[in-house]
């Protein structure tokens, strides 16, 4: 069994919890996730399985999107709901335009400190390990990037305004340091009461599966929820070889410029493709590679058995 699986995480679960279900589901050892998803949020989980876990290091990097809640005039610990309430501020006097405002500040790139409550190693423990044990760890600000952070909707007629908005963003991101971040920008605090992440690069809410669901098509023998391996590669290149260079690519050795299907020039050479069989099975991911005389090859980096 090998491929790839949008499983939709329900709130409650860590993302090691999802893996450790399907993993039994399955009987397979060689089962993974590529970025953790907070226990409290809901959403796009990406699962590789069997060879699929070879292409997990080219689904970590991909934009995250998420549809988020802020509800502001409180604090909690860990910045989101799971936490304790460490302050107050009710009606703190939002408005639309200190909103906007203080959202454009946290487009482009930023430094982000992570939260003590998070799966960030320290010394061979998780933070969250040492802030359940009242310890408060000096971390270093990380540089992440905020694509797009967008306004859907703004209560402020209540004692805490609730701001609900889509943000789009680089791995590692930390919605709930963001909110936390809005809310000393505007003086009043805040906290994630609710995320829910509707993207992970191709994978899409719309298209995630339960895990009820899988379970049930596991049952029935239908794998219509296993994505091919390739699914999330299509920004790399692609590249058809000839018959009689199959084997050899299947064996690690290199494809030489005879060995490509149809011929392909010599400039603006891609750095990395994907090899494909004459009848559309994926051999390997090659990386492009020169002699001393100029000539080029693709060197297999790594070779998928799947024919």
């Amino acid at each position: 069994m090998n491929g790839l699986i949008n499983v939709l995480k329900p709130p409650g679960l860590t993302s090691h919890d999802v893996v450790a279900v399907l993993r039994r589901m399955f009987g397979i050892k060689r089962i993974g996730h590529t970025g953790t998803l907070d226990p409290g949020a809901a959403g796009v989980l990406p699962i590789c399985v069997g060879q699929g876990a070879r292409v997990a290091e080219y689904l970590i990097n991909k934009p995250k999107k998420y549809r988020a809640e802020f509800t502001f005039g409180i604090k909690t610990d860990s910045c989101d709901a799971a936490g304790n309430v460490i302050a107050r501020n009710p009606n703190p006097g939002l408005n639309l335009d200190m909103l906007l405002e203080a959202l454009q500040e946290f487009k482009g790139e930023i430094k982000q400190i992570p939260p003590m409550f998070s799966a960030v190693h320290h010394q061979g423990k998780r933070l969250y390990q040492l802030a359940r044990q009242g310890k408060e760890i000096d971390r270093k600000p990380r540089r992440v990037h905020i694509y797009e952070i967008k306004m859907i909707s703004f209560k402020n007629d209540q004692a805490y305004p609730r701001l609900i908005c889509d943000l789009t963003c680089s791995k590692g991101t930390y919605v709930r340091s963001i909110c936390s971040q809005i809310g000393e920008t505007l003086g009043c605090g805040a906290y994630l009461s609710f995320l829910v992440r509707t993207a992970s690069g191709p994978f899409l809410l719309e298209n995630s599966f339960t895990l009820e669901e899988v379970q049930e098509l596991w049952r029935s023998e239908n794998l219509i929820f296993l994505l091919p391996i390739d699914f999330a590669l299509e920004d790399i290149p692609a590249l058809t070889v000839k018959e009689k260079a199959v084997p050899h690519i299947l064996n690690g050795q290199s494809l030489a410029p005879s060995g490509v299907l149809g011929g392909i020039g010599n400039n603006e050479m891609p750095t990395l493709v994907r090899l494909y069989s004459p009848d559309g099975k994926l051999l390997s991911l090659g990386n492009y590679c020169t002699t001393g005389e100029g000539e080029w090859h693709y060197k297999p980096k790594k070779v998928f058995c799947l024919l």
